[in-house]
């Protein structure tokens, strides 16, 4: 027996679901074939702006195979959105009535009996447009003139957030020095390996069975449920193994509402999956913003006063970017304490596709910004960034005004850290600059959008007779391995083995419901629930095992390692899996129940607990053709007590990756609200020959409030790189890079414009 403080917790465990993945076992909705089963295809705008005068299906409906073709008549119109309590937010409908808004939006379904039939299907189908004029950009949507996209939206904006603590105008007179910027962010596609699917069973007792790859099982249930007219509980969703979401699949798409729709009315299965390109077009992306930022500092770099204005492009729809535009406000004063801080974002309709949350939920945009302006008047003002960085940054027991309280906070010993890294570089060749980034993220959202009456998170644990775990969480594994790090939590507070334990997850008929994987809220809540209910099923059997050992009252027992013992004589026990037999037959063969629950109360306007961490990145560029080469990055990371220290390698070095291709490769350029590279050959993500080594240092601190003091790893880190990055190259070629991707074009016409500057001094 193990007398370690954990048995299983920061141990390297392997993906519990590992060997059925990797053995092709594994099933997605991809693989999902039912009985009788149709398959659809979705017609889709070819206009970022059009009345639609009518639709003429005759045709279709004339070619063999071709079952049904349903367009918005045939659904309720009800105007569908993740705000269900704030409806005026609600503003989709996933087969519009009256309009399109942007290229790609759907229109009408076909469901057919191959594939190929309802492909060829859509080219029947006449669509009479009356085509409006169209804006692309928010600058320009929020002007006078621009065209109406949603009636009665005045000037095109969507929603706006205001963010202020502080005498921010006074904190600016007294300011030495002030600096203002303006800079441009792109967006970024999610990039799931696993393209939007479903399918939908609709059965003649009413019921509806939909197998998606979706983020959280509970809201697109609450979702479907509700653009279709139904109580939640004839619906029933199933998500089995999701090739990724990042983000973006936490919504209603219209793979899982079209095939509900073509399914209800046939009373057959129909399964859509969307190809590469439909994902690229069709589906949200992470959203592209404008950034002015005002600074006021001290002579001696102490941080006085920011003010900052942010105008992102909301594309057609609301989708997640209402909680996107306030935490970039929220994040763009983060890590650092400011006697004021005024934000006012405006999230801004156009004609494009809609813009959504994306790992990171707005914070890489402001991260981008922030740190890069802090290098530059550390430069303008000759102070050491790491220096100002410590200076500013936050500590434990402060409080954000009005926003977060923090409890555990590593940022200072990640600063030191780095600054020990990048110092024992020395020095570089020349056109090679290391950058730095500091930044911290949230553990999950206190946000309660969806109106939920549940938990936030729940789990439900049973214990079998041969003393096997049944795990049953509304928490959506997406890839992440948030099943194994539930399975880890079990064991550990049970006192088993990870093989002890069985997960059930996905299946809103058999799990609890859960508000899903988003913000970095399972390790913290869902955690937390899977430890109550743990915490409830062993004290059943330890209350047994008082009775049974015959012990004083004084005596504390545990479990560990199958071992049920006296804490203070851990030789006297006995096996875990006798006291599990014994306990069922003295309560008279009813199994041992454990429930627990997490909902936060009390924790600030964002969240209960904060992940911090700097990032170095090491970088190369050829001035003559301006190509980016990534040598070495480091990050020093606070994420409370490590779960699953294989998870969270694997974790941060995928944010790593996802976060450089933001920085300086995936772009997506449109024409007229067209996207012109939607394909893997144009779309350009980060490949393995493109990876430094992205080294990790792990910074202890302990949370209070995570379950045995863990709080956010792996989505956090998508939010310095970009800023890390350009701090590299301005170190390594004196050039400011304000606008996203940096691309090789934008680095030379940087540096052009740097030598006519110089020529004209």
């Amino acid at each position: 027996m193990s007398h370690a403080k954990y048995s299983v917790i920061n141990t390297h465990v392997h993906n519990i679901d590992g060997v059925a993945k990797v053995t092709g076992r594994a099933t997605y909705t991809f693989d999902v074939t039912l009985p009788g089963m149709l398959y659809g295809k979705i017609l889709r705008s070819p206009h970022p702006h059009a009345k639609i005068i009518n639709i003429d299906a005759s045709k279709a409906l004339e070619l063999s195979g071709v079952k049904a073709v349903v367009t918005g008549k045939d659904t309720l119109g009800i105007k569908q959105g993740i705000w269900r309590r704030y409806s005026e937010l609600c503003d989709e409908q996933v087969l519009p009535l009256e309009k399109v808004r942007y290229i790609g939006e759907p229109v009408a379904a076909v469901a057919a009996i191959t594939e190929e039939i309802a492909e060829a299907a859509l080219d029947l189908i006449e669509v009479e447009y009356e085509v409006l004029p169209a804006v692309y950009e928010p600058l320009d949507a929020i002007k006078k003139e621009a065209p109406e996209i949603h009636e009665g939206i005045e000037r095109n904006v969507n929603v706006t957030r205001h963010i202020e603590w502080g005498d921010v105008d006074e904190a600016f007179e007294d300011a030495d020095y002030i600096r203002e910027d303006w800079f441009k962010c792109s967006g970024q596609h999610h990039m799931c390996m696993e393209t939007r699917a479903a399918v939908s069973s609709y059965t003649p007792d009413g019921k509806l069975t939909v197998w998606a790859s979706t983020q959280s099982a509970y809201y697109t249930q609450g979702l479907i449920a509700g653009v279709l007219g139904m109580r939640e509980g004839d619906v029933r969703v199933l998500a089995p193994y999701v090739g990724g979401g990042f983000g973006g699949k936490f919504e209603l798409d219209a793979a899982m509402f079209c095939s509900a729709v073509l399914s209800k009315k046939l009373f057959k299965p129909v399964k859509i999956v969307f190809t590469r390109e439909e994902d690229f077009i069709a589906s949200k992306r992470r959203t592209p913003m404008f950034y002015y930022v005002r600074t006021g500092v001290k002579k001696d770099g102490t941080f006085l006063a920011r003010e900052s204005r942010m105008f992102s492009n909301g594309g057609a729809y609301t989708g997640m970017g209402a909680t996107a535009l306030y935490l970039s406000g929220f994040f763009h004063s983060f890590p650092y304490k400011w006697r004021g801080y005024r934000y006012d974002g405006y999230r801004v309709y156009t004609n494009t596709m809609p813009s959504t949350s994306m790992r990171g939920f707005g914070a890489p945009q402001a991260m981008f910004c922030s740190e890069q302006q802090i290098d530059w008047i550390c430069k303008d003002l000759g102070l050491d960034p790491f220096e100002v960085r410590r200076k500013n940054g936050h500590t434990p027991g402060y409080e954000v005004p009005g926003q977060a309280f923090i409890q555990s906070c590593g940022l200072e010993q990640c600063i030191n850290e780095i600054e020990k890294w990048v110092k024992a570089k020395g020095e570089l060749p020349p056109n090679r600059g290391i950058g730095i980034s500091s930044c911290g993220f949230m553990s999950g959202g206190i946000f309660n959008w969806f109106d939920s009456p549940y938990s936030f998170s729940s789990a439900v644990v049973t214990i079998n007779e041969d003393g096997t775990v049944e795990l049953h969480v509304g928490c959506q594994d997406i890839g992440q391995g948030s099943n194994t790090t539930m399975a880890i939590i079990c064991a550990e507070t049970l006192g088993v083995k990870i093989e002890d334990i069985k997960v059930h997850s996905g299946d809103t008929d058999h799990c609890p419901a859960d508000l899903g994987a988003w913000g970095s809220r399972q390790t913290l809540m869902a955690g937390n629930a899977v430890k109550m209910a743990c915490e409830d099923a062993k004290k059943q059997l330890l209350e047994f095992a008082y009775a049974e050992m015959g012990l004083n009252i004084v005596y504390d027992l545990d479990i560990k390692d199958r071992w049920v013992h006296v804490v203070a004589r851990p030789e006297r026990g006995m096996k875990y899996t006798d006291l599990v037999k014994k306990a069922l037959r003295a309560k008279d063969g009813q199994r041992i129940l454990g429930r627990g629950y997490y909902t936060p109360h009390r924790k600030g306007m964002i969240s209960p607990a904060y992940s911090y961490m700097m990032q170095a990145v090491e970088a190369e560029i050829d001035p003559e053709t301006g190509k980016i080469t990534l040598i070495d990055a480091m990050t020093a990371h606070d994420c409370g007590q490590p779960i699953n220290q294989l998870g969270l390698i694997g974790q941060l070095e995928g944010a790593f990756s996802m976060a450089a291709g933001y920085a300086y490769l995936e772009d997506m350029p449109m024409d007229n609200g067209k996207m012109l590279n939607p394909n893997l050959v144009d779309y350009k993500i980060i490949r393995a020959p493109e990876m430094p080594e992205a080294g990790i240092i792990e910074i202890d601190t302990y949370e209070p409030e995570g379950p045995y003091g863990a709080k956010e790893a792996g989505e956090g880190l998508t939010n310095p790189t970009a800023a890390a990055l350009g701090n590299a190259i301005y170190n390594a070629l004196g050039i400011q890079m304000k606008e996203l991707p940096i691309t090789p074009e934008r680095i030379l016409k940087a540096l052009r414009e740097k030598k006519e500057q110089e020529a004209n001094k």
